[in-house]
């Protein structure tokens, strides 16, 4: 046991040692710490002294600080390189730390003791007093005040949703690996990019195959679903993509059922009327008929602009094929979508990847940070990765100290989840922050670096904001620090970060050809600038579609009266949808954000919208004051990235911006008045 790397990964360790850890490792560390955790608290239980912060809150913060590291740490391997072996030993003991964490609201002695130490003594920081209020608020919705048996049952939930949505992630990342296509033609792929059809090819290459290999990873399903000329095969992959894990052996959809069922089960539990109701008390928009009304806001602002975003595209098709011309299919939306912005605004999204090479988009998205932050980013000389393609960095303030350590993980490959997130895996206190940022972008092909779409440099930006939040948090306390935010409000970081994208002066730090070290012509700029509210309403409802069905789906969803879960939802996703979409649409079924993990996102994906619109009114500080202005950046960062939960999310942003926010600034961004 001594040799368990897992037990060396300390709160405050500098090093993870990623590649040491072996599927023989999960099981004897994970229960290991799991003793040592439980033991801990069943001293907090016991002590009979007069409670004080350090001896009842701050103890229990210590007593998993170890476990909440090394359970982080498998999990992101578990997602991004686990073999067989080690998803069974994750999944073997995945269970037993569900059970634990389940239990510790509904320790009878440990809320007891919470209750014993008086919450507005003088003793207390701000801090403090703020950790002890939401402590016991969770213990509260979590049941701490339900009887045994009622106490047995919602553990049971706990276990039985953690179970369940494990396998809904497995099944999710094994249903898109099992997808290909194999191409033995060039002319299969007319349209598509040459340096996509390359990176194609060598996919097959690799896997001893001759010809195209297509699979679902995305920037291979955009590719083809944006730019193949051949109709039938982006129906072919974009039917694939939209039905992926609903075929045996990873089919999801009875698991999302019993999800849901699981779900409000414990909602009602715990005297809730639907599950949307108890995640959203602790949210800003506190229940789920606000949530549902911001929602319905939007729509009912967008809907008009969004029906003649259709109406545009479908009489684009019939310019380009004559008054016969059929219907659009979903699978022909993104592509004559591309044809129209390329006609109206003379502007190719392609054109622009040579100026967007990932090593120069990095260093200039750094340099922002410096500009606004006062940090220094340098690369990590020898950092313990988990993959070859994986790269570490070093963040430094203004005076060289280290304070924070962390990854890229950017491309796509085989055991790997979809998608692109941030994880924060330590909140250094003692040592340095420690986070990493996952992705599936475009990788380097053909002896080129890896070169992005704009959409591609976005989602890097976004994910660089999350990871400021948590490298720049100044909290004492782990639980409150960096993004452990409610949810409508953890996006904002992120989301304002976008704008940089947009910005004349900043693309000119990252925005160069890779050979000739050229900026982006001026004109083509502009260009980009105009069509930025290019088909803004579609996208628009895209994200309205997601949050007004997982509302549903966790407000008033019965199977009972509504029917299957993926045909309910996509009769929901219709209204929402730029052309009809067909019978086995069933997006829902690979849709991790809201059935990958016990909450996740679940009653909580209108959340994007709602930081979208803290976002763009955020941002016009920015606007008036300066984009690379340090005092307005030093005011984010005082204000919002370095609070984490030290306060009301309101009251952080009320802080920074000096008023509530407003819809205005987002409809006056997308061009929607």
């Amino acid at each position: 046991m001594i040799d368990n790397p897992l037990l060396s990964v300390l709160a405050g360790a500098e090093r993870i040692p990623f590649r040491d850890i072996l599927p023989e490792h999960v099981e004897p560390g994970l229960d290991a710490l799991l003793e040592e955790a439980q033991t801990a608290i069943e001293a907090i239980e016991r002590d009979k002294s007069l409670p004080s912060y350090r001896t009842t809150f701050g103890a229990l913060e210590d007593a998993i600080s170890r476990l909440n590291v090394a359970f982080g740490v498998v999990q992101h391997i578990e997602s991004v390189a686990a073999n067989d072996a080690f998803r069974a030993a994750y999944n073997r003991v995945q269970p037993r730390v569900a059970t634990f964490y389940a239990k510790i609201p509904l320790s009878s002695a440990l809320f007891a003791r919470f209750l014993s130490l008086d919450p507005s003594s003088t003793t207390l920081t701000a801090t403090q007093r703020r950790h002890v209020e939401l402590t016991l608020r969770d213990f509260r919705r979590n049941g701490a005040n339900l009887n045994d048996e009622t106490k047995g049952s919602l553990l049971a939930i706990d276990v039985a949703l953690s179970e369940r949505t494990t396998r809904y992630a497995q099944n999710a990342i094994d249903a898109s690996n099992a997808w290909e296509l194999v191409l033995s033609e060039r002319s299969a792929l007319a349209g598509v990019p040459d340096d996509a059809v390359q990176s194609m090819a060598e996919n097959a290459t690799s896997k001893g195959l001759s010809g195209y290999r297509l699979t679902l990873a995305g920037p291979v399903y955009l590719a083809v679903v944006t730019h193949a000329e051949d109709r039938a095969l982006r129906e072919r992959i974009y039917r694939a993509y939209n039905t992926s894990a609903t075929k045996a052996p990873y089919d999801n959809r009875q698991l999302i059922g019993e999800i849901l069922e699981l779900r409000c089960e414990r909602a009602k539990i715990l005297g809730y009327a639907n599950y949307a109701d108890f995640i959203l008390e602790e949210r800003m928009a506190k229940d789920s008929a606000r949530a549902l009304s911001f929602v319905e806001e939007i729509h009912a602002r967008a809907k008009d602009h969004f029906g003649k975003e259709k109406s545009d595209l479908q009489a684009f098709r019939r310019e380009l094929e004559g008054d016969d011309a059929p219907p659009l299919e979903p699978w022909d939306v993104a592509y004559y979508a591309d044809k129209l912005n390329k006609s109206r605004y003379e502007f190719d999204e392609e054109s622009l990847r040579p100026y967007f090479a990932l090593e120069s988009v990095m260093k200039g998205m750094f340099q922002i940070a410096k500009h606004l932050y006062g940090i220094e980013v340098q690369p990590w000389s020898d950092p313990p990765v988990w993959h070859d393609t994986v790269r570490g960095y070093e963040m430094r303030d203004g005076e060289g100290k280290l304070f924070a350590r962390f990854y890229f993980d950017l491309f796509p490959r085989e055991r790997k989840r979809d998608g692109a997130w941030m994880h924060g895996i330590v909140s250094g206190l003692g040592g340095p922050h420690q986070a990493l940022i996952v992705g599936n972008m475009t990788a380097p092909v053909g002896g080129k670096p890896a070169l992005l779409t704009r959409r591609e440099v976005e989602t890097l930006f976004h994910e660089f904001g999350h990871l400021l939040h948590h490298c720049l948090s100044n909290v004492s306390i782990r639980s409150l620090a960096g993004t452990s935010v409610p949810t409508d409000f953890v996006e904002l970081p992120s989301m304002i970060m976008e704008n940089w994208v947009w910005d004349e002066a900043a693309l000119d730090l990252f925005a160069r050809h890779y050979q000739t070290g050229e900026t982006i012509p001026r004109d083509w700029i502009a260009r980009m600038l105009r069509s930025r509210k290019f088909r803004a309403a579609s996208a628009l409802m895209r994200q309205l579609g997601f949050a007004s069905v997982d509302l549903r789906l966790h407000t008033t969803y019965d199977a009972a009266n509504d029917g299957e879960v993926t045909l309910f939802s996509r009769r929901l996703m219709n209204d929402f949808a730029p052309a009809a979409l067909p019978d086995d649409y069933a997006m829902i079924a690979s849709f991790s954000h809201l059935f990958a993990d016990p909450v996740g996102y679940a009653a909580g994906y209108y959340s994007y919208l709602w930081s979208e619109q803290l976002a763009a009114d955020a941002f016009q500080r920015f606007r008036r004051e300066g984009l690379f202005s340090a005092e307005v950046g030093g005011a984010f960062r005082k204000e919002i990235l370095s609070r984490g939960n030290e306060d009301d999310p309101l009251t952080l942003y009320v802080n920074f911006t000096g008023h509530e926010p407003s819809l205005a600034p987002l409809f006056e961004r997308l061009g929607i008045s």
